[in-house]
């Protein structure tokens, strides 16, 4: 499919699901784990068959935790996280989940943070995003910054370094949004939390994303200055569609197997990271949708804003 012809289609799709994440963050916000509220988390694995989660739930609530919150983890675990525990609520917690002694089970790990520390990691996280998507553009800048020497408008604007830079913001943006916006709606019709494990995914994703992104970027700098050198007079939106196609294969083929090992680790892996992978998995179809479709693309939007200032 050629991206960069049917580019309004693609602004179109990408604005309805930025839009919709952000809706679903401005309405329901997040769910936020015990890592930024604070609290204790208990791990047990049950000796024998593991009882049902309302059960667990009701025990729990009997006993004073009514506001717990309790994951399946692994065949015959569960994971709760409630409010930071003395070693009398500790008891109380786990006669809790025994069922009345009922029920036999090992702690596997118990976990307690404080709300300040739970707040500080809160700030940070926002931090080290905001950090890496400003030094990200810087390097796209110094990198590219001789992109422009082979193209000029007819309005006799350059589309510079700094261009290809703020595409590559909007990109990263709208692959953070999405992650985030659908662990809003899980947080809010499925109470699942965000947690440190979310935030390290959101950076991941946000390395993984530009580095697909560069490569596409490099493609145009190559094909803008094999035509320079040989005086080859092209329009930019058909040297960027060729750069696109030339880089399909790379940019699909990479995802895909990225794809293939996160869904295996998704669907056959522990329940503790299952959170994580999802990040990871929406993340990463939301990072080579963008990088084909939503960043060269803008590129050529610009191109076109100039040609019509003229």
């Amino acid at each position: 499919m050629n991206a960069v012809r049917y580019r309004k289609f693609f602004y179109t799709l990408s604005a309805i699901m930025v839009g919709l994440a952000i809706f679903s963050i401005s309405v329901w916000g997040f769910k936020f784990g015990l890592d930024f509220t604070g609290g204790s988390l208990l791990e047990i694995t049950y000796t024998d068959s593991r009882p049902a989660l309302p059960e667990v739930q009701s025990s729990l609530k009997n006993a004073g935790f009514e506001n717990a919150s309790v994951r399946e983890t692994g065949e015959k675990g569960y994971i709760v996280r409630t409010k930071n525990l003395s070693d009398k609520d500790i008891f109380a917690l786990e006669n809790g989940l025994s069922l009345g002694g009922t029920k036999s089970f090992t702690r596997d790990r118990l976990t307690s943070i404080g709300p300040v520390i739970g707040q500080e990691l809160k700030q940070k996280a926002w931090i080290a995003i905001v950090f890496i998507i400003l030094i990200t553009v810087i390097y796209i800048a110094i990198a590219f910054r001789h992109v422009g020497d082979s193209l000029k408008t007819k309005s006799g604007k350059t589309i510079s370094s700094w261009h290809y830079g703020l595409m590559s913001i909007v990109a990263l943006v709208h692959d953070i949004a999405i992650p985030a916006g659908v662990f809003s709606v899980l947080g809010h019709f499925a109470g699942v939390e965000v947690d440190a494990l979310f935030v390290t995914a959101l950076l991941a994703l946000l390395g993984y994303s530009i580095n697909d992104t560069i490569v596409i970027f490099d493609r145009i700098r190559e094909n803008l200055k094999k035509n320079a050198d040989h005086s080859v007079r092209e329009e930019f939106e058909f040297t960027v569609g060729k750069s696109l196609t030339q880089t399909y294969g790379r940019s699909i083929n990479t995802s895909m197997t990225t794809l293939i090992v996160l869904l295996a680790l998704l669907f056959l892996g522990g329940g503790a990271t299952f959170y994580f992978i999802l990040a990871l998995t929406v993340g990463v179809v939301a990072g080579a949708y963008s990088s084909i479709f939503l960043a060269a693309p803008l590129l050529v939007t610009v191109e076109k804003w100039y040609e019509r200032k003229k």
